[in-house]
């Protein structure tokens, strides 16, 4: 029998009719492999025994993947919700401690949740953005953090159990560290992190260090203090590793730095200079301080406030105490070594440090005006005549006196009292090393230049061309008889380079008469048209003397010669006879007189016992004198400097430094031609290298102006011109 269908005149669709038996059994075959996956899921997320295997159970959510993908997610959303409810419920009434049991629950959890990930695996990869949930990872860890860690419950209690740890922890206790990485590793992986941890961990830092430190700076002294904030950095540092976030480590560092430095820095700064001041603190000690406040805000800036007020409290103490004179400059050096050694180990030789120490320096020294600058030369004088120093500690305490040097404004008085004192030095033969004199002038002209040194020099020059002199003469002496031998020494010294010394006109042995009359021809006859002024103050000469124990040689100043000769021809003269026969000076005889008659080499005897000298005093020589030695020193008494010696040397000082002022103004004037009053001032300021002050610089301006180098500007009196 045939079938005719009509024929279509529209658009020609195909029927398909499916076998209603097959459908139905495909299914239930879909329900029992669901319901079999289900099954082998709950026990893989319970951690049991599965019916089927890894890749049995693959093939068959890879089969179900293709149809059934939300059914397959759902399914698996489902049992994840019912085992972690269950999970839930454990926790809750598990009394054991909340962090092991959660942990030990995330542990398992994970290793499961692996195991389901790779039964998904394809399909996690093909379904990428087409599910509510993208992918099995972030299915599985967003239900375990929605429905166990932030339960309330669960959250405040894991949140007050992982601060209660560490508190523990950072009270000296033991803590078992593994575990606390682990449960914050387990907050950073389901991103709760900061909610639960963080926030509230900062929190409770910033309250414990607040305490502690208002706790601990009264209780204990500013040393173990300072180390304790040091072992308290370096434990929060080794903990950092155990935060899952830069910023919790960087927060903490800083709240403890704010809580233990910075709220107690002014009572840290204070309690540490105080031991310092005492010298019960030291270097390694300074260390510690000076790494803990550069952490903080302006730290650095208190030290360094603090470290000025200390320095200059302790300088101005050293240079204005009167009564270390003696020992002001060395005292000077020393605080300076102690310095720069506090710089370099304390502060890590931080160069700030360093200027602050010049500047401090400048500023106390300079604070006693001349003082310093006389002291300093007096200070180098006693070490160049020292016999105790070899040439390596000589020359290094030159150079630690430069140091000063450096700082001393008024260098001209210093130069003034070095060049008094190495006349000395060279006249008297004091000096123990050339060498150390040559490296003295040499690091003067390093510091200051060529003319600074050239009068030092020209001194030097004299006693060099003196001794060349000194050969001819003799060789002059002998031309003019033979039979004339003399070891005497004459320095012939340019009136220029060397100090000024009173004129004394003494009573001269014939014998010396003599010789001074040959040589003032002798000299003439090279040098015609220079005057020779004698200085026999300055002399010194060497007197044989029998005496009942032998024969001496007596080391003695020309005075002193002068003195004992007269004896040659008396054996009891009075000091009034004694001035007469002499002509020396009153005071410069007294004291002549009680340097041999009442020192330990008592040459002379006197009528009195005590050491006060009448104009009736008889002397005699003492006959009776002996000595181990063959040649006997006798000291003179030095004459103590004066105060009024000493103004008188800063009086010409300051005369020349009025000329150096009235050069500089000419000379800036010269150039400029026209100036004003205050360009002027700040010109003299910058180019002057001695102390002036602006009333000194004023007067020197209205002298000069009265002597018509300089008028002032008709149209604008503030303003000067030069005067060609």
């Amino acid at each position: 029998m045939l079938l005719l269908t009509p024929k279509m005149t529209l658009t020609r669709k195909t029927l398909v009719i499916k076998n209603f038996h097959q459908n139905e059994n495909n299914t239930k075959s879909i329900h029992t492999a669901i319901r079999s996956l289900q099954i082998d899921l709950n026990s893989i997320l319970k951690s049991q025994p599965r019916k089927l295997s890894l890749q049995e159970l693959f093939s068959v959510v890879e089969n179900l993947h293709s149809t059934h993908r939300n059914l397959l997610y759902n399914k698996l959303k489902d049992i994840l919700e019912d085992v972690l409810m269950e999970k839930l419920e454990q926790l809750n009434k598990n009394g054991e401690d909340l962090l092991v049991t959660i942990n030990n629950v995330w542990t398992e959890f994970c290793k499961n949740v692996c195991t389901i990930k790779n039964i998904f695996l394809n399909c996690d990869r093909s379904s990428q953005n087409l599910n509510k949930y993208n992918t099995v990872h972030q299915l599985t860890t967003g239900l375990f953090k929605t429905i166990i860690i932030l339960n309330p419950k669960v959250k405040n209690a894991l949140t007050d159990n992982i601060i209660t740890l560490i508190q523990y922890q950072r009270r000296g206790n033991e803590i078992d560290t593994y575990l606390l990485k682990s449960v914050l590793e387990m907050l950073s992986d389901l991103q709760v992190y900061s909610d639960i941890f963080q926030i509230e961990f900062l929190k409770n830092s910033n309250i414990f260090y607040a305490d502690e430190g208002n706790i601990l700076i009264n209780m204990i002294d500013v040393r173990t203090y300072l180390k304790h904030c040091q072992a308290r950095i370096k434990e929060e540092q080794e903990k950092s590793k155990f935060y899952q976030n830069k910023y919790t480590s960087s927060a903490v560092l800083e709240i403890l730095n704010q809580n233990l430095i910075k709220d107690h820095l002014k009572e840290i700064l204070e309690n540490v200079f105080k031991l310092l001041d005492k010298k019960e603190i030291g270097n390694t000690d300074l260390l510690i301080l000076y790494n803990l406040v550069k952490k903080v805000l302006l730290g650095l800036k208190s030290l360094t406030e603090f470290f000025i007020e200390y320095i200059m409290k302790r300088g101005t103490y050293i240079v204005s105490r009167p009564d270390n004179e003696k020992t002001m400059i060395q005292e000077l050096l020393d605080f300076k070594d102690e310095l720069d050694n506090m710089v370099e180990r304390g502060f890590k030789g931080n160069e700030s440090f360093t200027d602050i120490i010049r500047n401090c320096f400048v500023r106390f020294i300079n604070s006693k005006q001349n003082k310093p600058a006389q002291l300093l030369a007096k200070y180098i004088d006693i070490k160049l005549r020292s016999k105790d120093l070899s040439e390596e500690e000589l020359e290094n305490i030159l150079n630690k006196v430069m140091v000063l040097f450096r700082y001393i404004q008024g260098k001209d008085i210093f130069e003034a009292f070095y060049k008094k004192d190495l006349a000395k030095r060279l006249l008297l033969g004091k000096s123990t090393s050339q060498d150390a004199e040559d490296s003295m002038i040499g690091k003067l002209k390093v510091e200051c230049g060529a003319g600074f040194t050239s009068k030092i020099e020209g001194m030097f020059k004299d006693i060099n061309i003196s001794q060349s002199m000194n050969n001819a003469f003799k060789q002059h002496l002998f031309h003019i008889c033979s039979t004339i031998t003399s070891d005497l020494c004459i320095n012939v010294l340019t009136s220029s380079f060397w100090p000024n010394y009173p004129i004394y006109k003494v009573n001269l042995p014939s014998e010396l008469v003599n010789y001074q009359v040959i040589f003032q021809k002798f000299y003439s006859i090279n040098h015609n048209g220079r005057k020779l002024v004698w200085q026999p103050n300055l002399g010194h000469c060497i007197v044989k003397a029998v005496f009942e124990s032998g024969n001496k040689e007596l080391q003695v100043s020309l005075f002193q010669a002068i003195v004992l000769l007269l004896f040659n021809e008396s054996n009891k003269l009075t000091f009034s006879e004694i001035h007469e026969l002499t002509n020396i000076d009153i005071e410069e005889l007294k004291r002549t007189l009680i340097s041999l008659a009442c020192t330990k080499n008592r040459v002379l005897l006197k009528q009195s016992k005590n050491r006060e000298i009448e104009a009736d005093e008889t002397f005699c020589i003492n006959n009776k004198f002996s000595d181990k030695l063959f040649r006997v020193k006798i000291n003179q008494i030095q004459l103590k400097e004066t105060v009024e010696d000493q103004q008188a040397i800063e009086k010409s000082v300051l005369a020349d430094r009025q000329f150096q002022i009235d050069a500089a103004i000419v000379r800036i004037l010269k150039n400029k031609k026209k100036i004003s009053h205050n360009e002027l001032i700040s010109e003299l300021f910058n180019n002057l290298d001695i102390p002036v002050k602006p009333y000194d610089l004023k007067k020197r301006i209205e002298l000069l102006i009265e002597r018509e180098y300089m008028e002032r500007d008709k149209d604008d009196p503030t303003n000067y011109i030069y005067i060609a």
